[in-house]
């Protein structure tokens, strides 16, 4: 039971912890906007989180050393064009996080296997190698991937919390 020996001191200390508790928690992940897709502009180096058909989110982006085309082998520095979906994340990544697409999928392979090669992996998206992240924004304005999807730090942490495994993403050219 609360006394009031103080007058009200105990009850505002009280009240005011509730609001502060019922304040902070009520940003919660109910409240997140999910995107239901993602899509990437590879010509405008822009990639855009939807929800519902319309964008919500907007980003500049670096793509990988020979960006034009769709990737068809392993090691020609290509991002993948096509429909894909972001399958698993590595908190643990070479990168400040990173979220994985599902290139090569059976389409992929298939075309890389006539030719006689890998049409290799590893296509996420992510921010800046570890250790380099006060370069920034200099990471998402100049293409320097392997063939991933390269943003800043601080949106790839706005990115991670917004698109949940399972999320498909479309690749334009």
């Amino acid at each position: 039971m609360l006394t009031y020996s103080n007058g009200t001191t105990t009850m505002k200390k009280l009240i005011i912890l509730f609001l502060l508790f019922f304040s902070v928690s009520s940003y919660t992940e109910d409240s997140l906007i999910y995107a239901d897709k993602v899509l990437v502009k590879k010509a405008e180096r822009k990639m855009f989180l939807l929800k519902d058909g319309e964008s919500y989110r907007e980003y500049r982006i670096a793509l990988g050393d020979a960006p034009i085309g769709h990737k068809k082998q392993q090691g020609d520095e290509k991002t993948p064009e096509g429909l894909y979906t972001i399958n698993y994340r590595n908190p643990q990544s070479s990168y400040h996080l990173s979220l994985h697409i599902t290139y090569p999928n059976e389409k992929d392979k298939e075309s890389a296997r006539r030719r006689g090669v890998s049409p290799g992996g590893d296509i996420f998206i992510h921010g800046s190698p570890n250790g380099f992240g006060l370069l920034g924004t200099a990471f998402s304005t100049t293409d320097w991937t392997d063939g991933c999807i390269a943003v800043t730090n601080k949106e790839i942490e706005e990115i991670w919390k917004l698109v949940r495994n399972g999320t498909p993403i479309e690749i334009l050219p």
